[in-house]
This record gives structure tokens, sequence and C-alpha cells, in this order.
């Protein structure tokens, strides 16, 4: 295949993709300078790779080859442990994971955007404070929208880890949250 068939073939296949990426990177980062870094060398990654994409879900190979990325970024760049949080106004969350009626971001008013603010701030610290494994599983499904099947598939891990994992990680944000507000 040629330089520019490879080009076009990317432009098929991933682009459509790219925001989920960036926002799986973003989770797993924990702030968005180093989930810019990973997005990058994971876009280099399946832009080298795009011949060896032999179909299936599109978007489960990009997925993961972003947590590669981000396993082996974050291994040579910091510790494991380190997990730092962005301040994201809700209309950047919003904008920046390609989701949410931005008529209704223009209606917001300043006390609904400090109370959402609020409340998705106490969500993401409790998200970015489940263990890695467990954060990594809930984001894959509840947030970018995964199948058990595709999460299966994109951490190389059985169906009933995934499933296990997930419950585990949504019983520990419910405990975190629901002691928050007591």
């Amino acid at each position: 295949m040629s330089g520019e068939d490879d080009r076009a073939r990317f432009d098929r296949v991933v682009s459509s993709h790219l925001e989920d990426a960036f926002a799986f990177a973003r989770w797993l980062a924990g702030n968005r300078t180093d989930a810019e870094d990973i997005f990058q060398e994971a876009c280099l990654r399946a832009f080298r790779g795009i011949g060896s994409f032999s179909g299936g879900s599109a978007r489960a190979w990009l997925l993961t080859i972003v947590r590669r990325t981000a396993y082996s970024w974050l291994e040579k760049n910091r510790l494991r442990a380190q997990v730092a949080i962005d301040d994201l106004s809700l209309r950047e969350r919003a904008l920046a994971e390609g989701g949410g009626d931005r008529d209704a971001l223009n209606r917001a008013t300043p006390e609904t955007e400090l109370i959402a603010k609020a409340d998705a701030a106490r969500l993401e610290a409790a998200i970015a404070a489940l263990p890695f494994e467990f954060r990594e599983t809930f984001v894959l499904r509840d947030i970018q929208g995964l199948e058990y099947r595709e999460i299966a598939e994109v951490t190389a891990m059985p169906l009933g880890t995934v499933m296990s994992r997930l419950a585990r990680a949504r019983h520990r944000l419910i405990d975190t949250i629901g002691t928050e507000q007591r």
C-alpha cells in the first residue's frame, strides 16, 4: 500500500473515533497535558499500523492502541499512583467529549454551571480515585459506551473479569459519592 492509500484508509477507518480516543487517553492519564502526549503517540502508532487493521471494530482497535500507548507512556514518564485532574468547565467537558446539546450549554446560567461543575468534579475525582484497572474498565463501558466483549478485546482480559471489575468500580463509586453526600 502506498503512503497515500494509508492516509485515505486512516481517514476512513480511524478519523471518526479520534474524539473517543482522546477522551479515553484523558481518563487514563488523569490530565489533558499527558493525554495529549499519549494521544499523539497513539495516533502515530495507529497510522503506522493501519495496514495491519483487518476489519472488525475500528473503535476497539484504536482504543486498544490508546490503552497500550498509555500504559507504556505512564510507565516511562511517571508513577502509576500519580493522578492529576484538570479543571474543565461544563462547556469544555461537553465539547471535549463530543457530546451534549450545544444549545443547552449556551442557555446554562452561571448557577447551573457552578452546580454541574461541582457535581462533575466530585464524580471525576471519585473516578480518578478508582484503582487503575477499575477506572479503565469503568471509562470504557460507562463513558465510552463499549460493549463488554469490546472491552475484553481492548484490555485482553476474559469477559468475566471485565464484568467483575465493572461491578467493583461501580460499587466503589456509589460508596464514595454516597459517603460524600452524608
